[in-house]
């Protein structure tokens, strides 16, 4: 594929059990072009969270070729994956996963300060990503004041401070009610036709339905691979 910023070739991840081996991915081949919104559906076991890993460069393959941007990561070092996810992924997780002790700005700004950046440029690139998500006015509050709508949406302004090319989401609906639901689905969409890259796990198919392109998981492999509108059962 021309354009595919994420290209796996016959991806295993093998985990050794009981003195057994058990193939939690059993030989993916997936290419994902810049600018698709991809949903990852599939039943518990299904290997979708593995393969979120592998993708987020929070795990190495056993087997296989993974290319990001053309680039070889699959047998990186623990440092060299962390260097790539920090640099090029941005994570939004179910749980929010953000630090209750400080405040929404200093929750979005925290991945800049890993990345060196000086205390005045990370206000304001923080302060923009807020913006961005209609926050601006809750940036001195901290998480326990906040809904979880707003929580997820302060989370999403910390998954692109860093301006990644790619999005990575672990069923970023699932703590929300059906109005906050809706609001993060609009801001998906926004950044998809902003040409991001977004990758989303879901048990929701009307979520799953929303991305431009759906894949199910079952043992470890991809059985279905849909467009737009298709309501997919995970069964």
């Amino acid at each position: 594929m021309e354009h595919a910023v994420i290209d796996l070739n016959d991806i295993k991840k093998i985990y050794h059990i009981g003195g057994e081996d058990f193939a939690a991915l059993a030989g993916i081949t997936l290419q994902i072009e810049e600018g698709e919104f991809v949903a990852l559906m599939g039943p518990s076991g299904s290997g979708k969270s593995t393969l979120m890993n592998i993708l987020g460069c929070l795990d190495r393959p056993s087997y296989g070729s993974y290319k990001l941007g053309g680039k070889e990561v699959a047998h990186l070092s623990d440092d060299e994956l962390a260097d790539t996810r920090n640099k090029r992924i941005g994570f939004v997780f179910q749980n929010f996963n953000l630090l209750s002790r400080i405040t929404a700005l200093d929750n979005v700004a925290l991945p800049l300060v890993y990345a060196g950046v000086g205390r005045k440029e990370r206000n304001e690139r923080a302060m923009d990503k807020l913006r961005s998500v209609g926050l601006e006015t809750w940036a001195d509050h901290q998480p326990n004041e906040l809904s979880g709508g707003q929580r997820q949406r302060v989370a999403i302004a910390r998954a692109l401070v860093n301006n990644p090319h790619i999005i990575m989401a672990d069923e970023p609906t699932g703590n929300l009610d059906t109005k906050s639901t809706k609001e993060i689905m609009k801001l998906f969409e926004a950044l998809h036709e902003e040409k991001k890259t977004v990758i989303l796990v879901t048990h929701e198919p009307e979520i799953a339905a929303c991305a431009s392109r759906q894949l199910l998981l079952c043992d470890g492999r991809i059985t279905r691979d849909e467009g737009r509108g298709v309501v997919m059962d995970v069964v």
